[in-house]
């Protein structure tokens, strides 16, 4: 029996019939983030001097993801779960990989904290998770543009675009899931479009719109056309192009393993730091 989320944040059968539609859409651009994101990931993996046999692909929004890790790890075996797995209930085998990946597709859980813990309870002891998020401040231009018009035209606004994650938020949810060694950082990115058409392509490409939960409201028929317009008037550059930004967030956690490196005990150092300053600076 899957669990019950009380708060459902997303809707998973909007999210599968927008992938379903992304894979006809067939954009081979499109996931250009992701492999940027998959890149950055796998930089990282090959300077962690481990020897990785067995992965799992968690809902990476395309193959470039594991692709990468292919090339980085030659040999490796991936398991990829896609949209008929529950994000709320991985049915994976305990200890069974020693390395998880996931390029985007953990944005839309409903139960992150829930997730991240069966995701390290299916690595073996010592096994890696390296992950990319959306994070906190994404699209914000776009949403602030969508705001604004859908208020003047309707005197309200329907929720458009997702909400994001925090880095220090992610990084909490790292130790709360039992991840040893666990670090979360941000790379803030702005993307550049010749017209904000060319980025909603895009985000259908990957099957990356929004899919909240609650009633939908459909999109008044004069916003399409009003917000290239209300948008290049706002961010337009010298050039005519219109920047968007992009925070991704990146997370890494270890599997606990009695041979890791530990944090000391509090209170174990043996100089203070009154001591060090009054050393002063060395020449």
């Amino acid at each position: 029996m899957q669990p019950v989320i009380q708060n459902q944040i997303f809707n998973y059968g909007r999210l599968r019939a927008k992938r379903e539609r992304a894979a006809r859409m067939n954009l081979p651009d499109a996931d250009f983030l992701v492999r940027h994101a998959a890149e950055e990931i796998c930089a990282r993996l090959a300077v962690t001097n481990r020897t990785f046999t067995r992965a799992v692909d968690l809902f990476s929004l395309s193959g470039a993801m594991a692709q990468e890790v292919a090339k980085t790890i030659p040999g490796i075996a991936i398991t990829r779960l896609g949209e008929e797995t529950s994000r709320d209930d991985l049915r994976l085998e305990p200890e069974s990989f020693d390395l998880a990946f996931s390029a985007f597709g953990l944005h839309w859980c409903n139960d992150l904290p829930g997730t991240l813990v069966q995701i390290r309870r299916a690595l073996k002891p010592d096994g890696l998770f390296m992950a990319a998020l959306p994070g906190e401040g994404s699209l914000a231009e776009l949403r602030a543009v969508m705001l604004a018009i859908e208020t003047s035209l309707t005197g309200g606004a329907a929720m458009r675009i997702d909400p994001f994650a925090e880095v220090r938020q992610a990084g909490a949810l790292l130790q709360r899931a039992g991840f040893a060694l666990p670090v979360a950082d941000a790379e803030k990115l702005t993307l550049r479009y010749s017209a904000i058409a060319s980025l909603l392509n895009d985000l259908r490409g990957i099957g990356a719109t929004s899919v909240l939960s609650g009633p939908v409201r459909s999109l008044p028929k004069a916003v399409p056309g009003e917000l290239e317009r209300a948008y290049a008037s706002a961010h337009a550059t010298a050039d005519g192009r219109l920047p968007m930004t992009m925070n991704i967030i990146y997370l890494t956690g270890w599997s606990p393993h009695e041979n890791q490196q530990k944090p000391l005990r509090r209170g174990s150092a043996k100089t203070s730091l009154t001591d060090v300053f009054k050393q002063g600076p060395k020449p």
